[in-house]
């Protein structure tokens, strides 16, 4: 069964609620006299769950709800910690049964633990009682309430901002009239353009400015706002009010679809404009298209939104549909925005006031209503540039209330609440990192997992899978920015623009989820239970945690920066998640206790080359499902590492000599690096055994040439082909420097094999056993030369979408293979085969580019990357302007080519590089080149 989230909005009611539940089953069944007083205590944290989850969508509640909330949150949080220590106590006494006294002081812990556990339902009743009624108490009733001040939406106020006002909005506006208004004097559907980007990017300025240099060509108009939680009559009402003339009050009759058929009716012989903004969802769209005629030539529409796939079904109506995705201002316009708000012109800006501007320029990283805000917020500062300094340091963190600045929080909030319960969760996590951070995908995935933000869902195999929804899920609403790309496109990273980071941390600290320590204008409030704990540290002045905080409460600590006073691990009984990347302070004595952390999930050392030695104690980590060694000096992992039955993922340098035994692991997912030589004969064995792991690296480098090393390396190298040969769950296999493994030797490989990857393991061919893998979708082969029975065996791969080869034609040493071969062309046609190839990558920089693309060859290709040298054609007999055939890839979006030559043969270079452009620029598609 899953484990119950942890949630931003409910603290950790739903762990607790499950807890609670386990405490009245079979396990703890012998702790009589609880159980009426736990199921009391349920009923009650039911209904605050349920009270907590609805206020969490109100975007502006009281400020005695806000308190209650939050004393509920953190409350819950202490309910879990007291809750797992006593289940933990029992578990621990449950396992000392041998011998008369140990079983004596058994029954004395579970007397002392079911009174410590009566006691402390106890406490825990009188807290939410007392809570509960210190609300009701001091709840503003009904009836004396205020009626509060109606605040306008900052982007309303864009629909009536003068164009003398507006800076950088000529060319967006030229080039969506242009979409908007190209062909629509001979097409027959109505012209529909979605402008997207985030909060305060300015789309609903740009979508005005367009409405009113071209409503006055359209004999009907509208110009309406969704909004989050749209009022689908009203919407409609309003419509057909501005385009037919009729009063609002004359619409009011008749349902969603009689409405719909009046609009429709009225339009469909008129030419009309309709700009739609601010559409949050697919559903709503998908009603108000309806009201609008498909094929009324020359109409137009505009839709604005911050959602990607709202734009992607807005474009992809019967509509004739583009995408303008708003961009933020570059560097000039900045510049001409801020400074003209503050002095009128850059010209007139203090000297000494420059550079902080510039800083603070760069923070708002072009987004207009981040200038806009923050140049109002120092309008009213005075113009000196220690307070001008201080405002750099905190933007949007000291500042969130100020007044200036509250328009542009409001437009960021809206995307906050309209997020489910668990994206509010991870989101709020992003606060953790530095400012201009990149973070990756996998390590703020695995974060969620380990703290029970996420879990499975229905439609996905592995919460790691539905972790991946998550985080595409925020950058299509453009929450994230999206970073490096995998070979295949998909998003390895992100960022963060400063102002939703700036944002995320306002919410965090307001909701007491994340505590930073060391970020620049920042003050930490103690005397706080702390959550969650960011260390931020410089180069030069070290960080030290403040006196007054409660750290024996935190669920992640992480370590950013090189000055940071490592805290002891027996301060953090309750960690679930440990990060001490690239720590360059972090040393052996540091782990010391870390054996206590009985609920850690999550460890990273990663790049930590200080620690060598893990204590054995680790094996205590009972809740451990990962552990990263990489970049350690960690060269040998204690016995006890074998007792960890839930870790999923363990990385370790290549160096690492692994302890027998690990075939207890039985939960092991992923394993990387195995150094096979370096293994005990033991080891290899049990390795078969390992039945769940799906993802593994091998590495077969030897710096021993000792006979007697060498017999034994060939027979490890024979127990790990067995033991490949029955891992029948494998998925991911790459392989360093094992030439001789990549041979013949690994057939029959595991069917179930998707990713295989080769790096220092040239061979001569293509082995016979590669054309057995049908479900293999990324491959990357090192080759001594390519010919055509290789492409054959590969083309005929039923679901490979990544094909990278990398041909070597230098002469391989150990081997009888003396002359080269005569090279012969390799033609790549449509009985070659790649039905789903996407990505190609070929690399011959030393040997002969011997490839050439012919009709129907690779027909879903869209992604081409060729690197050769150009003066190695001639012994095809080919002239400089080598011809690949590009023409022959009908789906070709994206050519990345790389050139090579001796200093005599620039002029070959330049010849087969003018000739790859010019077969691009020729190709219908007009890919994309980049050409080195």
């Amino acid at each position: 069964m899953e484990a119950a989230l942890v949630s931003a909005a409910t603290g950790a009611l739903k762990p607790v609620l499950e807890k609670l539940g386990a405490l009245v089953g079979d396990k703890y069944k012998r702790f009589k006299g609880v159980c009426d007083d736990i199921k009391s205590l349920t009923r009650e944290l039911t209904a605050m769950e349920a009270f907590l989850l609805k206020m969490s969508e109100e975007e502006d509640p009281d400020a005695q709800d806000k308190v209650w909330m939050n004393e509920v949150r953190e409350l819950s949080y202490d309910m879990e910690d007291s809750i797992d220590d006593f289940m933990q106590s029992v578990d621990v006494e449950d396992t000392k049964p041998d011998g008369f006294l140990e079983k004596m002081k058994n029954l004395l812990g579970k007397v002392k633990a079911r009174h410590r556990i009566g006691k402390e339902i106890q406490d825990l009743k009188k807290q939410i009682t007392e809570v509960a009624q210190r609300n009701e108490r001091y709840k503003v009733r009904e009836a004396f309430s205020k009626k509060k001040n109606a605040t306008i939406d900052p982007r309303a106020l864009a629909i009536f901002q003068h164009t003398s006002e507006l800076v950088g909005i000529d060319e967006p506006k030229a080039k969506v009239i242009k979409l908007l208004t190209e062909g629509t004097s001979t097409q027959e559907k109505t012209k529909l353009v979605s402008i997207v980007g985030s909060g305060g990017m300015g789309k609903t300025t740009l979508a005005s400015q367009v409405y009113e240099d071209l409503k006055g060509k359209f004999k009907c108009q509208a110009f309406l706002t969704v909004s989050r939680n749209p009022d689908m009559m009203n919407i409609l009402r309003t419509i057909l009010r501005a385009v037919s003339g009729q009063h609002y009050r004359d619409t009011e009759e008749g349902s969603i679809e009689q409405l719909i058929m009046k609009i429709k009716d009225f339009l469909v012989d008129k030419r009309y404009f309709v700009v739609v903004d601010d559409i949050w969802d697919v559903g709503t769209w998908n009603v108000i298209k309806l009201a609008f005629p498909v094929t009324s030539s020359g109409s137009i529409i505009i839709t604005t939104t911050r959602i990607n796939d709202v734009a992607e079904s807005c474009r992809s109506t019967p509509f004739s549909g583009d995408i303008y995705c708003i961009k933020p201002l570059d560097v000039v316009h900045s510049r001409k925005l801020f400074y003209t708000r503050l002095f009128n012109s850059e010209e007139n800006c203090p000297s000494y006031l420059k550079k902080v501007s510039e800083h603070i320029l760069k923070k708002c990283a072009g987004l207009p209503l981040a200038i806009i805000a923050i140049s109002g917020l120092l309008d009213n500062i005075e113009r000196i540039e220690g307070p001008w300094k201080q405002v750099e340091d905190s933007i949007g963190r000291a500042l969130q209330r100020n007044p200036s600045v509250e328009g542009m929080m409001k437009i960021l909030s809206l995307s906050y609440f309209e997020l489910p319960a668990h994206l509010k969760s991870c989101l709020l996590c992003l606060g953790i990192f530095p400012e201009d951070s990149v973070i990756k995908k996998k390590g703020l995935i695995n974060r969620w997992i380990a703290e029970r933000l996420i879990h499975t869902e229905a439609g996905y195999n592995t919460t790691y899978e539905f972790g991946e929804r998550c985080f595409n899920e925020l950058i299509n609403r453009s929450l994230m920015q999206p970073g490096e790309k995998e070979i295949d496109g998909t998003i390895k990273s992100c960022r963060l623009h400063d102002t939703i980071l700036d944002f995320i941390i306002s919410r965090s600290i307001e909701e007491n989820f994340v505590t930073l320590v060391g970020v620049p204008g920042l003050t930490v409030e103690t005397h706080n239970k702390v959550r969650r704990l960011s260390l931020h540290a410089g180069k030069e002045k070290e960080v030290i945690l403040p006196r007054g905080l409660v750290l024996s409460h935190i669920r992640s600590l992480d370590v950013f920066g090189e000055s940071v006073k490592i805290p002891s691990m027996d301060k953090f009984r309750h960690l679930r998640f440990l990060d001490f990347e690239d720590c360059q302070q972090l040393e052996n004595h540091h782990l010391e206790n870390i054996g206590r952390l009985f609920q850690l999930r999550y460890l990273s050392l990663r790049g930590a080359e200080e620690v060598s030695k893990l204590p054995e104690q680790i094996g205590h980590l009972w809740c451990l499902e990962i552990l990263e060694l990489r970049g350690t000096s960690v060269c040998e992992l204690p016995t006890s590492i074998v007792n960890l039955k839930r870790l999923v993922h363990l990385f370790v340098n290549y160096k690492v000599t692994l302890p027998c035994g690990i075939s207890k692991l039985l939960a092991l997912a992923k394993l990387k690096v195995v150094r096979v030589y370096s293994q005990s004969f033991n080891f290899m064995r049990e390795f078969e055994q390992l039945q769940s792991l799906k993802v593994l690296t091998l590495c077969f480098e030897d710096y021993s040439s000792a006979d007697q090393v060498n017999t034994e390396n060939e027979s490890k190298k024979t127990i790990t082909v067995t033991s490949l040969k029955n891992l029948g769950n494998l998925l991911s296999l790459i392989i360093w420097y094992g030439p001789e493994l990549v041979g013949e030797c690994l057939c029959p490989m595991p069917l179930s094999l998707q990713k295989l990857k080769v790096w220092y393991s040239r061979i001569p061919h293509v082995p016979n056993w590669a054309g057995s893998l049908v479900n293999l979708q990324e491959l990357r082969l090192e080759l001594f030369r390519a010919e055509q029975e290789d492409l054959y065996i590969l083309g005929g791969l039923p679901v490979l979408r990544c094909l990278i080869l990398e041909i070597d034609g230098r002469k391989i040493r150990n081997t009888s293979l003396t002359e080269e071969p005569e090279v012969t062309r390799v033609i790549v046609c449509g009985e070659v085969g790649f039905p789903c190839l996407r990505i190609f990558n070929y690399n011959s920089q030393d040997a002969v580019m011997n490839l050439t693309f012919a009709a129907r060859g690779m027909p879903k290709v869209d992604d081409l990357s060729i690197e050769f040298n150009a003066a190695k054609t001639e012994s095809l007999g080919t002239s400089g302007a080598f011809d690949l055939g590009i023409e022959n890839l009908p789906s070709l979006l994206k050519i990345r080519c790389v050139l090579w030559g001796y200093v005599d043969d620039i002029s070959r270079v330049e010849a087969a590089r003018a000739a790859i452009r010019e077969a691009a620029n020729a190709h219908p598609n007009r890919p994309t080149l980049s050409s080195y």
